[in-house]
């Protein structure tokens, strides 16, 4: 079984979590709904790829962001590949900051309530990472 380390990350702001919807540009989950998520590059620290990606896929710095909680590492099948999974990093951050500038990866943004998850097509087990931060 192959496998890819990954980070998502919810950001919440009051009541709500930033989600997004992945871009046609991305090699993988097309047009699903997400978290802000990112590929772990060799030993990379988790908790300092998150942030890197905060600051890529959103545009919010880490001076706006703290670490409400992270949670053990999880693993999800991946639909769009035989024999691998991704070992995926939660974390879940707050941030007064509600302006969004989105990079190439991702198409759109809603800030919703942890309840309207499931009224989206999102990545695999996405409410399951989710609940692991709740």
């Amino acid at each position: 079984m192959r496998y890819t380390n990954i980070v998502t990350s919810f950001l919440k702001n009051k009541e709500q979590i930033l989600i997004l919807k992945r871009s046609q540009n991305v090699k993988s989950m097309k047009c699903l709904w997400g978290g802000v998520s990112g590929v772990i590059e060799n030993n990379e620290n988790p908790l300092q790829r998150a942030k890197i990606e905060i600051f890529e896929e959103v545009g919010i710095t880490e001076d706006n962001i703290n670490l409400l909680k992270s949670a053990n590492a999880i693993d999800v099948i991946s639909p769009q590949y035989d024999n691998h999974q991704w070992h995926i990093f939660p974390f879940l951050f707050q941030t007064n900051v509600s302006k969004i500038n989105l990079n190439w990866e991702n198409s759109d943004f809603q800030w919703i309530g942890t309840n309207e998850l499931k009224k989206f097509e999102t990545v695999p087990s996405l409410d399951k990472v989710l609940k692991t931060l709740t």
